[in-house]
């Protein structure tokens, strides 16, 4: 049972990870100012708000490992 956990775990991490890799990347062809226009205002508003993101799911992965509390009499 532990290793179909494991195995879903890998499969979705590994397709969600990819997915966001490729739409930063995505993200990132924005910086062409031959097509597109931008401010530094703008560009800090995506950077802040992946910031977020990324501290916010790291919280909760951290969160879950310290679910783990052990109490005995």
């Amino acid at each position: 049972m532990e290793n179909k956990k494991k195995d879903k775990f890998i499969e979705l991490a590994e397709n969600r990870v990819n997915k966001a890799l490729k739409d930063i990347q995505l993200i990132s062809n924005l910086s062409n100012t031959k097509a597109y226009s931008y401010t530094k205002k703008d560009t800090d508003k995506i950077y802040g708000v992946l910031k977020k993101a990324v501290e916010d799911m790291k919280a909760r992965f951290e969160q879950s490992e310290d679910k783990e509390i052990n109490f005995k009499l």
